[in-house]
């Protein structure tokens, strides 16, 4: 293996949300030491997401003072952490996705999503080598993933779209360095990936995306979720935030570079490396969360929640049947859009 790849499948900060967090929360995983929220401000939990890493563009552009909104922010280096954290009330908010949400709101803990950050919309894929052109050519073949991640659910939904099963494909669970290094030296035939191992791959000719998340819009959202209790207290805070991430999204999109250059030095990676990442995540407007809050949507946050339901229950990651309807809350979002 060349030093090249040594450096990539050694990256610490590549990106990790995992569908399996709901159930370690559940199965009473310790969340990192976080002193409670403080009344005065909103304590937000965030990971190594685009969709999450920009908050750190409201902050430091000061679109949260701008709107009313006393913010700290909170790094978690282990993303199942945060989950933790929200779960058990030592934060008011947490940057997670729908998938690690519904497993809480299955045990009826008090939690609701009030925004979406983003959608990924091509930093997941499923990378294969250059000789397989078809799904039907997966058959019987190794397939390297994070078993239980967001990965594992990125190929069941890309199989099931192709007419296969899970148990078609013979899956290696490995962590996604791993994976990467086994699908490079050629371990395995396929591997299910993320940023910055999709594109690094894709640039060494060893591979190409057969399905990435594009293909499947709406099953990939990442969300701000925030606990009753915050929503009652501080919903002032709340929503200023909201408005403030409005700011952010315009200002990424109208200014890339610079929002690169703060987001990129948050997890210690080149401005040039982080700018790569930014076309795979959809990041979401005012009317992108608009319609994402809007059931009668065919990609609302209640329209894919039952697919993606099906998934954690199917593999045992969550217990019982979680109420979508109660886990949503869009009047915050109408408040910061009036």
């Amino acid at each position: 293996m060349s030093s090249h790849f040594f450096s990539l499948f050694t990256i610490s900060h590549a990106f990790k949300r995992s569908v399996a967090g709901a159930c370690l929360v559940l199965a009473g995983v310790g969340a990192a030491s976080v002193p409670m929220p403080a009344a005065a401000e909103v304590k937000v939990g965030v990971s190594d997401w685009p969709g999450w890493v920009a908050w750190y563009v409201a902050e430091q552009k000061g679109f949260f003072k701008k709107n009313g909104a006393d913010v700290k922010l909170v790094w978690f280096a282990n993303y199942t952490d945060s989950i933790g954290a929200l779960s058990s009330g030592q934060l008011d908010a947490n940057s997670q996705t729908w998938s690690d949400t519904l497993g809480p709101l299955a045990k009826g803990l008090p939690l609701k999503a009030i925004l979406v950050n983003d959608n990924s919309a091509g930093n997941d894929a499923l990378m294969v080598g250059p000789k397989i052109t078809s799904f039907a050519q997966l058959k019987g073949k190794k397939v390297a993933l994070e078993q239980f991640s967001i990965s594992h659910f990125v190929l069941a939904t890309a199989l099931a779209k192709n007419g296969m099963k899970l148990d078609d494909v013979k899956i290696v669970n490995l962590s996604a360095g791993d994976a990467a290094a086994a699908f490079i030296s050629g371990k395995v035939d396929a591997a299910v990936l993320w940023n910055p191992w999709v594109n690094q791959i894709e640039k060494s000719g060893k591979g190409k995306a057969l399905f990435t998340s594009r293909d499947m819009p709406g099953l990939v959202p990442d969300l701000l979720v925030a606990q009753d209790k915050a929503i009652q207290t501080k919903r002032k805070e709340l929503v200023g935030m909201i408005k403030a991430w409005f700011e952010t999204e315009k200002f990424i999109r109208e200014q890339p570079a610079e929002a690169a250059k703060i987001m990129s030095k948050v997890v210690s990676m080149s401005p040039e490396e982080y700018t790569v990442f930014l076309p795979g995540t959809r990041f979401f407007d005012a009317a992108a969360n608009t319609r994402a809050f809007d059931a009668k949507q065919a990609l609302s946050l209640s329209s894919t929640a039952p697919t993606i339901a099906a998934f954690l229950t199917q593999y045992k990651l969550i217990e019982g049947k979680p109420d979508a309807a109660k886990g949503i809350d869009g009047t915050l979002l109408q408040d910061a859009l009036k």
